[in-house]
């Protein structure tokens, strides 16, 4: 055995341990909700949850549950096979159709989670003869997409439009044959929604493609809540949209490829996290159809109204508070911690306190940048709000944090 191996090993947690850098898992006992029941060591314990992506509260919603419910009863658990082989049911082609409807797009494919959609939708339409243009602080998934394609590589600083030009510029001037703009929608840890208006802009003055990742739009941003491309009034002229049912369409997993048909089909012919993983489980299907029905209704509306009242409700307060926040107006409101140790410690303590969050130091952020980031859900009455409010008051004083 290699024991030096395993010392290395040893050796890099504790190090982790010691820079603050350690992500501990928490066990919840119940469902997903506005509240959550974490086991503690000293047991079980209600506690306020500030830290899901679950933007609509649909993760427990009675009819999501039995959307999910229902279609296990009539399609099992699961299919035991990828989908070209024998793993392709009628409702992964209604999923397919109704987030393709949803976000306007021809067609979609699905993924077994958004990082597959991202890891897979770049290697089979793009060559060594053609460009990709990402944003810097786009998610991890899409930097490991655009690595595991042949394209060429070019980066813009985050949401800096005129490096995107001069970027797009390089790359023609390389003799690119294809470019790609990719960007999120979002960015995940800041809530800064992409400037998509001024992005597509330069793509049709340079003939480029866009891709945008909307996983923390779709559900909740824009009219009907279709995302960041609506939110930005550039509805349709988005090449290629990925995402996921893992956060505002029900919270389970599975991600999607939405795009020109032409585009969907290619993938389903060379996509190889589409190729070589099983089919979505019928459940998450289910679960995810009821959710994006309740997105579209008269419903989704008034959930998204809730949603973005309690983030200006808790923004307005924190600030006066005198925490840190960074500007934007995304259900993520991160407030900056900068140190992760202290970071660490502002979660731990406001858990005894019964607010559960999460401190984000490096690698999820850059050094220098931990923070707790905060998320708003519907879910969240305003009472929550104040509760959550007065509790970062007292353990931030207490931890002197604020004055």
């Amino acid at each position: 055995m290699d024991t030096s191996f395993y010392d290395r090993i040893n050796g890099d947690l504790a190090a982790i341990a010691e820079q603050g850098l350690t992500k501990p898992e928490r066990i919840l006992l119940y469902a997903q909700g506005a509240k959550v029941v974490v086991q503690t060591p000293g047991g079980p314990r209600e506690v306020l949850n500030l830290c899901a992506n679950n933007y609509l509260g649909l993760a427990s919603d009675e009819r999501v549950v039995e959307g999910a419910l229902d279609a296990t009863r009539r399609w099992g658990a699961g299919l035991a096979s990828v989908r070209f082989i024998c793993g392709t049911q009628s409702i992964h082609k209604e999923l397919e159709a109704a987030i393709a409807g949803y976000v306007g797009c021809e067609d979609a494919i699905l993924f077994p989670a958004a990082f597959d959609a991202n890891g897979g939708v770049f290697e089979p339409l793009l060559g060594d003869r053609d460009a990709i243009v990402s944003d810097t602080l786009n998610h991890a998934s899409i930097i490991d997409g655009v690595r595991l394609s042949k394209a060429r590589r070019y980066r813009f600083a985050t949401s800096d439009i005129d490096d995107l030009e001069r970027q797009l510029v390089q790359a023609r001037a390389d003799g690119a044959r294809s470019i790609l703009i990719a960007t999120d929608g979002v960015f995940s840890m800041d809530g800064t929604i992409a400037d998509l208006s001024a992005i597509t802009e330069l793509a049709d003055r340079y003939d480029a493609l866009t891709l945008v990742d909307d996983c923390h739009a779709t559900g909740f941003l824009g009219p009907q809540g279709r995302g960041s491309p609506a939110f930005r009034g550039v509805d349709g002229r988005i090449d290629i949209l990925t995402g996921t049912f893992g956060k505002a369409l029900g919270g389970a997993m599975g991600g999607y490829v939405a795009g020109r048909r032409p585009v969907i089909d290619l993938l389903r012919q060379r996509a190889r996290p589409y190729l070589f993983s099983n089919a979505l489980a019928p459940s998450v299907c289910g679960a995810s159809l009821a959710a994006i029905g309740i997105a579209r209704s008269d419903e989704g509306e008034v959930l998204r109204k809730q949603l973005f009242a309690n983030a200006f409700q808790f923004r307005s307060g924190m600030a006066a508070l005198g925490f840190e926040l960074l500007p934007g107006e995304h259900p993520i409101i991160p407030v900056m911690l900068h140190d992760a140790v202290k970071a660490q410690k502002l979660a731990a303590t406001l858990l005894e306190a019964g607010i559960y969050v999460t401190a984000f130091s490096f690698p999820v952020v850059p050094k220098g940048q931990a923070r707790i980031r905060t998320q708003m859900s519907a879910a969240l009455t305003p009472e929550h709000i104040d509760e959550a409010v007065a509790a970062f008051a007292s353990v931030g004083k207490a931890l002197e944090i604020i004055s």
